[in-house]
C-alpha cells in the first residue's frame, strides 16, 4: 500500500517534523475541548493529592494528537515521558525491563496497546491496579514467585482500535477520552500555528482551505502545509495565498472534500464497473487492485463518515452525494 498525502497514519517524514510542532501543555493544544476540560480537572485533582493521575486510554482515528496529549500528561504532572508500542512488547520480561526502570510520577506511554501479547498483559494487569511485579523464577517445581514494588507511575495507552482491547484490560484504565475529528475552525488554527513555527506567513483564507481538505486530521493539515509551503517559495510569495494553496493541493490530487485519487479511483470503480452498486468487497478489490482488508481499513472509513457510500447486506453501494460530487446523474434518475 503506497503512503497517501491524506493519510492519518505516521509516515517517515512525519517523524522529525511533529516533534517541533507538538504544543508543551495544556493551553497550547487546539481542539478536543471536552477531553481537555476533563483532563485538566483531573491532572489538577492529582497535583491537589501528590497521587499519580489514573491511568488514561485515549482512541479515536490515527493523526489526531494521541501521543501530543500524552506527552502533554507527562509535562503536566511533572514527570517524565518514557514511550514504546504495544507491537515492540513481545515477551512479559521486555515490559517488567521497561516498568521496573520508572521512576515516581513517571508517565509511561504505549501506542497501539490493542497490540499487546496477552501474556504481556497479564504483567500489566498487577502493575496498573497495585503497582508491583510478579515475576516467576526457576523452573519447574523449583520455580517461585517473587513481587516487586513498583513507584507510583500513571500509564497512558493509546489505540485506533478499542474494540480490539480485551474487557480485564480496558476496565483497568481510570480515564477513558474518544478523541474525535477536528473541525474546520480549529484545524485553521493548527496550520496557522504550524505555518508560524515553519516561519512563513499564510493568508486566512489559504489557511482555511488545507483545513478543508484536511479530513478532520491535524497530521494531514500540517503535511499539506508543508507541500504548499514548497511551491509557494518557488513561486516567491511572501504570503501563502489562495490561489497558490488551491494549485497546491490540486497538484497533490486532494479534492475539495479531502478524496485523493485512490478514493476516486474507487468510487468511479463502482460506478463505471457496477452503475454505482451494490458489489461486494473482494470484487471492488480486485478491480481497484487492492486487499479486501485494505480497503475496508484504510480507505472505507473516510467515504463512509462523509457520506459517499454506504454498505448494505448485499454489499457497497455509492450514494447520491457521490454522484453529486463528480458531477454525474444518479442511475435510473
Amino acid at each position: 500500500m503506497e503512503d497517501r498525502m491524506v493519510s492519518g497514519d505516521l509516515q517517515a517524514d512525519d517523524e522529525s517534523v511533529e516533534l517541533s510542532l507538538r504544543p508543551k501543555r495544556l493551553q497550547q493544544y487546539i481542539g478536543q475541548t471536552k477531553t481537555k476540560e476533563n483532563l485538566k480537572i483531573f491532572i489538577e485533582a492529582a497535583r491537589m493529592r501528590d497521587e499519580p493521575l489514573d491511568h488514561v486510554l485515549l482512541y479515536g482515528p490515527p493523526g489526531l494528537g494521541k501521543t501530543t496529549l500524552a506527552s502533554i500528561i507527562s509535562n503536566e504532572m511533572g514527570g517524565q515521558f518514557r514511550t514504546t508500542a504495544g507491537p515492540a512488547i513481545e515477551r512479559a520480561g521486555d515490559l517488567a525491563a521497561i516498568l521496573s526502570s520508572l521512576e515516581p510520577g513517571d508517565v509511561l506511554f504505549i501506542d497501539e496497546i490493542h497490540r499487546l501479547p496477552r501474556s504481556v498483559e497479564e504483567v500489566l494487569y498487577p502493575a496498573m491496579e497495585d503497582f508491583c511485579l510478579d515475576i516467576v523464577i526457576g523452573q519447574g517445581s523449583e520455580a517461585r514467585s517473587i513481587r516487586l514494588d513498583l513507584p507510583p507511575f500513571t500509564l497512558v495507552g493509546a489505540t485506533t482500535r478499542a474494540g480490539l482491547l480485551s474487557a480485564p484490560l480496558r476496565d483497568r484504565f481510570g480515564v477513558l477520552s474518544r478523541l474525535d475529528y477536528y473541525d474546520k475552525e480549529d484545524l485553521c488554527a493548527i496550520v496557522e500555528r504550524t505555518a508560524e513555527i515553519f516561519h512563513v506567513r499564510i493568508g486566512r483564507d489559504a489557511a482555511l482551505e488545507i483545513a478543508r481538505r484536511a479530513r478532520g486530521t491535524p497530521r494531514i493539515a500540517n503535511r499539506l502545509l508543508k507541500r504548499v509551503r514548497d511551491i509557494a517559495q518557488v513561486k516567491g510569495e511572501e504570503v501563502i495565498s489562495l490561489e497558490t494553496t488551491q494549485l497546491a493541493l490540486g497538484m497533490l490530487q486532494v479534492d475539495q472534500e479531502g478524496l485523493d485519487h485512490i478514493d476516486h479511483k474507487l468510487l468511479l470503480g463502482i460506478m463505471d464497473h457496477f452503475k454505482g452498486g451494490p458489489v461486494g468487497l473482494d470484487t471492488i478489490a480486485a478491480t481497484v487492485g487492492e486487499e479486501s482488508q485494505t480497503i475496508e481499513d484504510v480507505y472505507e472509513p473516510f467515504l463512509l463518515q462523509m457520506g459517499f457510500i454506504q454498505r448494505t447486506p448485499r454489499g457497497r453501494l455509492v450514494t447520491n452525494k457521490a454522484y453529486a460530487h463528480f458531477n454525474r446523474e444518479v442511475p435510473g434518475e
